[in-house]
C-alpha cells in the first residue's frame, strides 16, 4: 500500500516540476523579447518601412530640386522701407535711356555694296555720257625727243604723270608733253592752276571722246 502512494507522489512531483519549468521558461523568453524590442540594434533601421507622409515630403523635395542651383548665384532682393521686399525687374523690363535710343536711331550704317567695281564702272559710264569731252593739260611741244623727255622728268619731280606723244605738224614731227586725260574740266583746271603757281606755261586742250 505504501509503495503505491510513494509512486503516485513521485509522478505528481515530476509533473509539477515540468509545469514550473515551462512557466519559468516562458517568463524568461518574454523578458528577453521585451529587452530586445526596447534596445536599438545596429542596422535595425535598414529595413524600416516608410510612411506615406514621409514619401510625400520626399517627393516634393525632389520635385523642387534644381541640379544647377549651386551654379546660379542668387541676387538679394532690395528691402523696402516699410519692410516689404521689392521684386528685382528683369533686364528686358528696364527701359533704355532716351539718349541711347536717339543715338541708336541716328546711327544708320550705309548699305554694303556687293559689287563695288560694277558700281564704279556705272558711275564712270554715267559721267562719260554727261561729259562728251576729255581734257588734257599740255606743258610743252618740242622739236626733239630729248627736250620732251626732260619736261616729262620735270613733271615727275612735281608728282605729275606726263606722257610724250608724236604728231606731224607742217611736215615736221612735234613731241608734245601732256597731262591727262581728265574726265571733267574741273580736274584739268586744278592742274592748270598748280602749274601756273609754279610758273610753268601750260594750256588746257579739249578733245572729243
Amino acid at each position: 500500500m505504501m509503495d503505491m502512494n510513494t509512486s503516485r507522489f513521485q509522478r505528481g512531483g515530476t509533473f509539477l516540476g515540468f509545469i514550473l519549468g515551462l512557466v519559468v521558461g516562458l517568463a524568461v523568453a518574454l523578458g528577453v523579447a521585451m529587452y530586445v524590442t526596447k534596445v536599438p540594434t545596429p542596422f535595425s533601421n535598414k529595413n524600416q518601412t516608410r510612411t506615406p507622409e514621409q514619401d510625400a515630403v520626399e517627393n516634393q523635395k525632389n520635385k523642387d530640386w534644381n541640379p544647377n542651383g549651386v551654379l546660379q548665384p542668387k541676387a538679394p532682393a532690395p528691402a523696402a522701407t516699410d519692410g516689404t521686399v521689392t521684386p528685382v525687374p528683369s533686364p528686358a523690363a528696364v527701359p533704355a535711356p532716351s539718349g541711347a535710343t536717339d543715338a541708336a536711331r541716328k546711327e544708320v550704317k550705309p548699305a554694303v555694296n556687293a559689287d563695288p567695281l560694277g558700281e564704279l564702272a556705272k558711275s564712270k559710264t554715267a559721267e562719260a555720257a554727261a561729259e562728251p569731252f576729255q581734257y588734257y593739260v599740255q606743258v610743252g611741244a618740242y622739236r626733239s625727243q630729248t627736250e620732251a623727255d626732260a619736261q616729262k622728268a620735270k613733271m615727275a619731280l612735281m608728282g605729275l604723270d606726263a606722257k610724250v606723244s608724236e604728231r606731224e605738224q607742217a611736215g615736221r614731227t612735234v613731241y608734245r608733253v601732256r597731262l591727262g586725260p581728265f574726265d571733267d574740266k574741273a580736274a584739268a583746271d586744278r592742274i592748270h592752276a598748280r602749274l601756273d603757281g609754279a610758273q610753268i606755261e601750260n594750256t588746257i586742250v579739249r578733245m572729243q571722246r
